[in-house]
């Protein structure tokens, strides 16, 4: 059987990203999610991943659709040269129309195709926010280069009288990635904790898109609670903590 493959997302971390790299090669994390670094930072990001054992499996792109699609063609080439081939991107529509809004990203995605670069779409509002939204768009852009990241803590935050298991079910064609995020499943409650701390089922999670063929990428995404205030300490051991429960649940190595 394939072995699934984890990253951390390097937002995880909070105020305290720069010792982050240090820490998840001392807790033997060998995968990151990190922004997509500007052209001139790519040689010196590569260099730094590779110092702490690091490869960068996803990175994260701004998608803001009110702009010009050719503004992404740099953040494209850094991904090219970084051998990243997925992206993660929150598609931002402002005042657009749906339409429109399909328009624009088609465009984004045959500009990523170029490139050899699948964009994921993140589970934000307005195109992705659940199976049904994401779905749609996913038919309206038609493209092969465009996906669906599902966040199992999102679908709880911007729906209600849902469940992570039925939706990962119900997408497992459209999925290309995977946050990993938990909840108190409140509508919009800011409320992630350590994984394995509130509601979301991730060994059905796992089971189900395993099943299907999807190993990854999968990316932890700890954003914390709302009116916390963590020191660094506490900030690492909480990575610690979902690290060891991806473990005990025998999905991650």
């Amino acid at each position: 059987m394939p072995s699934n493959t984890i990253a951390v997302n390097i937002g995880s971390y909070g105020a305290f990203r720069p010792g982050a790299f240090a820490h998840l090669e001392r807790i033997g994390v060998r995968n990151v999610e990190i922004p997509v670094p500007a052209l001139d930072d790519v040689d010196a990001t590569v260099e730094c991943l590779r110092s702490h054992g690091l490869t960068a499996t996803t990175l994260n792109c701004p998608c803001d659709l009110t702009q010009d699609a050719e503004s992404i063609r740099g953040k494209l080439e850094a991904g090219r040269r970084m051998g990243v081939s997925l992206y993660f991107i929150s598609g931002k529509i402002g005042d657009l129309k749906k339409p429109e809004a399909y328009q624009r990203l088609r465009e984004r995605v045959a500009l990523a195709d170029e490139y050899g670069i699948t964009l994921s779409l993140e589970t934000h509002p307005a195109l992705g926010e659940n199976w049904n939204e994401a779905r749609a768009t996913i038919l309206a852009v038609d493209h092969p280069r465009l996906r669906w990241n599902l966040d199992t803590a999102n679908l709880y935050y911007y729906n209600q009288n849902i469940d992570a298991v039925q939706q990962a079910e119900a997408g497992r064609e459209i999925i290309g990635s995977v946050h990993l995020k938990d909840t108190n499943g409140g509508y919009q409650a800011w409320w992630f904790p350590a994984l394995g701390d509130g509601v979301v089922d991730f060994p059905a999670v796992f089971k189900v898109l395993n099943a299907s063929g999807f190993y990854g990428p999968w990316a932890m995404e700890l954003e914390g609670i709302q009116g916390e205030n963590l020191d660094e300490t506490a900030t690492q051991a909480r990575v610690e903590r979902s690290v060891a429960y991806l473990r005990r649940i025998g999905v991650m190595e």
